[in-house]
């Protein structure tokens, strides 16, 4: 079954989760096929991003989102296992630090994009500033805005024109954003909470935050709704990806990564007269 990238591409329009499938018919017949698959997409991956790091004209930002146990580890270990580490770097973002707090809310993230040449991972990223921040508007309270700066009437929509600018920005300067939202059901969020309790190797992944979480589902769906109706763009779109077949999900996520890749325009840097005469030079004394 062909992947088309595009079908889970929010296009601007108002996004209505509830709407949007978190299970799709399975993309592999079995498990075996989906290996196959797996490996072929992981494989093309490290190609393109040796020749990406090779060019080292654009960065590659991949922005991770998604409920609790939607999968997001699973998916960047798994999609990215073939990448070279000297051209990726992965970062999560918990709770912000007492200096994080000190700076604006973009700071923290925006210290950590990619070099041109790289992959950038970001395991949440500055938009939980517009999902939990949003949902526990009492965090804001904590973050030492004057008081005119943190009207909620006028916030969100502001924080969501930041958003947007930074990323034109990056846009314009070679940074190719993707963002993907992994879209899972609150039912096969409560099955991977009761694995993570039952699988001693899974137990550390689990805390009473997550459940405390969990009651404030339909507000999380609502904040996600907005920020991705109003920050996807046609240069740095977002992706809702069904997320409660994790092998799907992983295929999905790869194959948009993959068709990111090849929208850009890159290839091996042509070396000069002179640089070729100065390896036949040393391929002579190789040679000897």
């Amino acid at each position: 079954m062909k992947i088309d990238s595009k079908d889970y591409r929010v296009r601007g329009e108002k996004v209505k989760l509830k709407d949007c499938p978190t299970n799709v018919k399975p993309i592999c017949n079995s498990q075996k096929d989906y290996q196959k698959l797996l490996v072929e997409h992981v494989e093309e991956l490290s190609s393109l991003q040796q020749l990406h790091y090779a060019c080292s004209r654009y960065a590659l930002l991949i922005v991770f989102q998604g409920m609790d146990a939607a999968g997001k580890d699973g998916a960047i270990g798994h999609v990215m296992s073939g990448v070279n580490p000297q051209g990726c770097q992965v970062y999560s973002f918990k709770q912000p630090s007492a200096e994080e707090l000190e700076h604006d809310f973009l700071w923290r993230t925006t210290c950590q994009l990619p070099e041109r040449g790289r992959i950038g991972i970001f395991n949440r990223s500055y938009y939980e500033e517009v999902l939990i921040v949003k949902v526990h508007p009492a965090i804001l309270l904590s973050q030492g805005l004057p008081k005119e700066l943190s009207d909620e009437k006028n916030i969100w929509k502001e924080r969501y024109r930041s958003i947007v600018d930074l990323e034109s920005h990056l846009h314009r300067n070679g940074t190719r954003i993707v963002k993907i939202f992994l879209h899972l059901s609150q039912e096969e969020q409560r099955k991977r909470f009761l694995e993570r309790i039952d699988d001693p190797e899974k137990n550390w992944k689990f805390s009473l935050s997550d459940m405390h979480e969990r009651k404030y589902w339909k507000q999380y769906l609502d904040a996600y709704e907005d920020c991705l109706h109003e920050t996807s763009t046609h240069d740095a779109p977002w992706y809702v990806v069904p997320a409660d077949d994790k092998d799907n999900a992983r295929l999905i996520v790869s194959q948009i990564i993959l068709d990111a890749f090849n929208d850009m325009k890159m290839s091996y840097p042509k070396i000069t007269l002179k640089r070729r005469q100065e390896l036949e030079s040393i391929r002579k004394l190789l040679a000897k």
